[in-house]
């Protein structure tokens, strides 16, 4: 018959952080939270962890690098909290932000790839076509309006005004270049990078400086979908655990110390 895998082969806090290079008061902060299931307690006060806490520790840390670490631990308390359901909702919501920025990209670079000289438009008179105003360009990128105002005093967007009510107008141009700009702040470009990289795109019209920050973005995507394989590997092998059947035993209490 099996062992309850929450009270086989004891451990200490200090067993479950040596293995992972953490502090003993990480892998109680872990818990805390919700990522670990609750400790159980020596008749003298002391956590005790078991082969599960091991789980869930290797599981979480697993889930980061694809997932990060809001979400993963957003999965590991809906785990532990006997909801499935939700866990794996959070990881479909993941996969579909992946696919998107991956999509982003594809049309950033079928942008560059269409620069040219004189690719530019001339400004309209308003809005114009493929033109947009600051809510609806910021709703689009999931952004508030003070980051595409910031973005402004960068350098990397330039939009003009609109003569009858004063707004801003975001030209296909500015469009394309908010586009650019909010895939490579995901990516982890600071502003200052971004700046000029932008600049040099409308001055040479093509995608060349542009080029080696497209592939690093590249890889990344690929790293993170390989991450979360990984992870989902690790999420599935803790959920088995935690479905073993288990032989009776007696209370489990946990207790404050």
């Amino acid at each position: 018959m099996r062992q309850n895998p929450q009270t086989a082969g004891r451990l200490r806090p200090v067993d479950l952080a040596r293995r992972h290079g953490l502090s003993t008061q990480a892998v109680r902060n872990y818990e805390a939270a919700g990522i670990l299931p609750a400790a159980g307690r020596t008749v003298h006060g002391y956590r005790t962890y078991a082969p599960l806490h091991a789980a869930a520790l290797g599981t979480f840390l697993a889930l980061v690098p694809g997932h990060g670490h809001a979400t993963a631990t957003a999965i590991m308390r809906a785990v532990n909290r006997e909801d499935p359901a939700e866990a794996l909702r959070l990881v479909d919501e993941s996969h579909v932000q992946l696919l998107e920025d991956r999509r982003t990209l594809d049309a950033v670079e079928r942008a560059l790839h269409d620069l040219g000289p004189g690719a530019v438009p001339a400004p309209d008179d308003g809005a114009g076509p493929g033109a947009m105003f600051v809510g609806p360009l910021s709703g689009r990128l999931g952004i508030r309006p003070a980051t595409l105002r910031k973005w402004e005093r960068a350098g990397i967007v330039t939009p003009r005004r609109d003569p009858r009510t004063g707004y801003r107008v975001y030209d296909r141009a500015d469009v394309r270049d908010a586009e650019m700009a909010h895939q490579l702040r995901r990516g982890g470009h600071r502003l200052e990078q971004i700046a000029p990289l932008i600049a040099q795109v409308r001055a040479a019209g093509g995608p060349e400086p542009l080029a080696a920050a497209l592939r690093d973005w590249h890889d990344r995507l690929a790293a993170r979908g390989r991450a979360m394989l990984a992870g989902a590997a690790e999420l599935d092998a803790y959920l088995r655990e935690r479905e073993r059947p288990v032989r009776a035993q007696g209370p489990h209490r946990p207790q404050d110390t």
